[in-house]
C-alpha cells in the first residue's frame, strides 16, 4: 500500500457482531460469492482499508499476508469503478463470474503466442483461428490474405495445452482496460485467466487455463 492508504480493522468483524448483522450481511451476496471467500482462511477474508488521503473505507474481499488483493465480481462494473479499485489496490486480481456471462465460449487450443515465430503475424479478431502477416497490417491493406495454420507459413507451429482463443458475442468491455490480473470462473476445477497479446490491428484476447486449486494455494501460505 502507499503511505497514503493505511490497513485497517476490518469494517465489519464477524466474531463481535450479532447473528442477525452476520445474516444480513451475507444475504446481499450471491453464493459463488460467498463460496469464493469461503475456499481462504478467515483472516483474509473481509479486510478493511481507509485511504488517509481522502477519507474513503474499502473492503478487501480476500488480502493475503503477501499483500494481495482479490476481489470476486458477480456482476458488470463500471470503467470509473474499476479504475478507482486498481488505483487503490496495488496488487489487485479480479475473479468474475464467467457463469453469467452472455455468449461466452471456450473454443480451440493456440499456440504459444509470444513464439518468435509469429513475430511476423498478427491474430485476427475472428471465432475462426487465422492470422495476417504485421506487414499487410501495418501498410493498411485492405485486402491482406489470410492464413490459417495449414498454410505453409504457418504449418508446423507448435499449439499449447495451456493457451485457447474463445469468443464473448456480448462482452462487458469494461474488462479489456483493466490492468490487474482477471480470472474467469465458468465452474469446475478449472479457471481462465483472461490475456492480450498487443498487436497493430488491436490487442487479441486470449485465455490460458489453470486449475482452481492451483489458483487458491498461490496465494494462500503453506502455514493456513
Amino acid at each position: 500500500m502507499s503511505s497514503e492508504v493505511e490497513k485497517n480493522y476490518p469494517l465489519i468483524d464477524f466474531n463481535e457482531t450479532n447473528s442477525s448483522l452476520k445474516r444480513e450481511f451475507y444475504r446481499k451476496e450471491s453464493a459463488w460469492h460467498r463460496d469464493w471467500k469461503l475456499a481462504f482462511p478467515p483472516s483474509f477474508r473481509e479486510i478493511g482499508f481507509v485511504d488517509a488521503a481522502k477519507g474513503d473505507f474499502h473492503r478487501a474481499d480476500i488480502f493475503t499476508p503477501s499483500g494481495y488483493t482479490i476481489e470476486f465480481q458477480n456482476s458488470p462494473i463500471t470503467l470509473a469503478e474499476l479504475q478507482s479499485r486498481e488505483a487503490f489496490y496495488p496488487n489487485l486480481i479480479w475473479v468474475l463470474n464467467g457463469k453469467k456471462f452472455k455468449g461466452f465460449r471456450v473454443l480451440k487450443h493456440l499456440p504459444d503466442v509470444d513464439d518468435p515465430k509469429l513475430r511476423d503475424y498478427e491474430f485476427c479478431q475472428s471465432d475462426h483461428l487465422s492470422m495476417l502477416r504485421k506487414a499487410d497490417v501495418q501498410q493498411g491493406l485492405l485486402n491482406s490474405k489470410i492464413l490459417n495454420f495449414y498454410h505453409p507459413e504457418l504449418k508446423g507451429i507448435a499449439f499449447t495445452s495451456h493457451y485457447y482463443s474463445f469468443c464473448w458475442k456480448k462482452p462487458h468491455s469494461v474488462w479489456y482496460q483493466a490492468t490487474a490480473p482477471i480470472i474467469v470462473d465458468l465452474g469446475g476445477h478449472f479457471l481462465y485467466e483472461l490475456k492480450q497479446r498487443k498487436q497493430v490491428s488491436g490487442n487479441y484476447a486470449y485465455l490460458k487455463i489453470l486449475s482452481r486449486k492451483t489458483f487458491i494455494d498461490r496465494y494462500t501460505p503453506p502455514e493456513f
